[in-house]
Parts: structure tokens; C-alpha cells; sequence
């Protein structure tokens, strides 16, 4: 919920989704093409203050989005990182880290987190009805876009039967003691079970009933000065690359 806050709220909400993904991909090539690690932070660096500083997102809310993907990048860095090693007679297995995987490690890492400071960039600025807008126009097949919908449209389902489940059981005192909370979760468990797979099985019949005819229309709002940020956008990411390039 917090991307699609930041994605609504933004001072760049208004600005051409076409523009904000343009200069994205930028972003990811500029992170590609950085030849040392030092340049590919940089590139993150440039991206993480025009999210917060340019469009306005917070710090806290940006860090609070970025953490689950940045655990499951130190994951990454750390298999990289270490190898197994089968020595002596016994076979003994055991982690060993080499040099030539530091530096490895630390040319992965610095991409990756280029590359996400680029994705948040868009997701943060731009709602996802805007982004499925702009991949139609791009020629996506309708069915991965009605995936994209309906699986949407089910995350707040979930956080609203999450919500409203949590409220009732906390109203009855579910959560005095630790029995009671681990009952309570219990029960918050089989009941979004129920709802979520009765809820699915709603949108399922109501596509029955329409015969699937035809793909799922949004109104799409006009965006004033798309060709002006369009270009903005191209020169931005095109200094984004060539900064990559300079300093490698």
C-alpha cells in the first residue's frame, strides 16, 4: 500500500508515465554499462535523490519500500560471496571466500541496487492503472494486462478483509494474552482462506457472465506537456548514462 500512496501522492503525478519510464530505462542502462562499482552506486545514488528530492516521496517511506528488496539482495551478495570447499580425506565441506568473489559481489550488488533504485522510481511515481495504460499503447498482450488487474484488485481486497478481521478480533480482546493471539491468528488465517478464495470465485463468475468479451477498460487520464517531458526525460536518462561512462 505504501507504492501505491507514494504513486498517488507524488509531486510528479501529473507528469507523462511514458516520460518517468523512459527515463527508468535509462536508469537501467545507466547501470549496466557503469564499468566499476563506484559508478553503479553513483547511478543509484542520482536516482534514490530525484525520487525523493524531485518528486517528492520521503525518505522514511522510500527506505520502508526498499528494505524487503534490499534483505533479499544481501542474501544474494552473501551466496556469491562464499563457495564450498571439499578438502581432506573426510571430504570436509567448508565456506571459503575468495577475493575474486568479493569482487564479484561487490559488482552484482552495485548493479542491482542501480536497477532498483530505477524501479522504484517509476513505481513510486507512477500508479499502476497509469503503467497498464502505458503498456497497452506498447502493444502488451491483454491477457498478461488482465492478470496485472485483477491480481491489483485482489491486493486490496486482502488488505481490506485483513483490516476490517483484525479490528473485530482486537475489539474482543483477541490479542490480551499470547494464547489468545495465537487462537486469533488462527482464525484471522481460515478467515481470509474463505474470503479471499469466495472473493475469487465472485470475479470468476462475473467474467462468465460477460463472456470474457473483450479486455478491461480503465478511463485514462490525459497528461498535459507530454511531448516537453518527454524530452526532458530522454536528455535526464542520457546524462544519467554518460555519467555511468565517466566514471567507470
Amino acid at each position: 500500500m505504501l507504492i501505491e500512496q507514494s504513486a498517488y501522492a507524488n509531486r510528479w503525478r501529473r507528469v507523462s508515465p511514458a516520460a518517468k519510464a523512459a527515463f527508468a530505462l535509462c536508469g537501467f542502462i545507466g547501470a549496466f554499462v557503469a564499468g566499476t562499482p563506484s559508478a553503479a552506486v553513483a547511478v543509484a545514488g542520482l536516482l534514490a535523490v530525484v525520487t525523493m528530492a524531485g518528486a517528492g516521496v520521503s525518505a522514511w517511506r522510500y527506505l520502508r519500500v526498499a528494505v524487503p528488496a534490499l534483505f533479499f539482495l544481501s542474501i544474494s551478495c552473501l551466496s556469491l560471496a562464499f563457495s564450498l570447499d571439499f578438502k581432506g580425506e573426510a571430504q570436509a565441506m567448508t565456506f571459503k571466500l575468495t577475493p575474486a568473489g568479493l569482487q564479484q559481489v561487490a559488482d552484482v550488488s552495485a548493479r542491482s541496487l542501480a536497477a532498483l533504485a530505477a524501479l522504484l522510481f517509476l513505481v513510486l511515481t507512477t500508479p499502476l492503472i497509469d503503467l497498464i495504460a502505458l503498456l497497452r499503447r506498447l502493444k502488451t498482450p491483454e491477457l498478461l494486462l488482465e492478470m496485472m488487474v485483477l491480481c491489483y484488485r485482489m491486493l486490496f481486497v486482502f488488505s481490506a478483509a485483513v483490516h476490517d478481521t483484525l479490528t473485530a478480533q482486537s475489539a474482543r480482546l483477541g490479542y490480551a494474552t499470547t494464547g489468545l493471539a495465537l487462537r486469533s491468528l488462527g482464525g484471522l488465517a481460515a478467515s481470509l482462506t474463505l474470503q479471499i478464495w469466495q472473493r475469487a470465485h465472485d470475479l470468476h463468475v462475473a467474467a462468465q457472465a460477460r463472456n470474457n468479451d473483450g479486455p478491461l477498460r480503465f478511463l485514462e487520464p490525459r497528461f498535459a506537456n507530454s511531448g516537453r517531458d518527454g524530452a526532458l526525460a530522454v536528455v535526464s536518462g542520457g546524462a544519467l548514462i554518460a555519467l555511468a561512462v565517466v566514471l567507470s
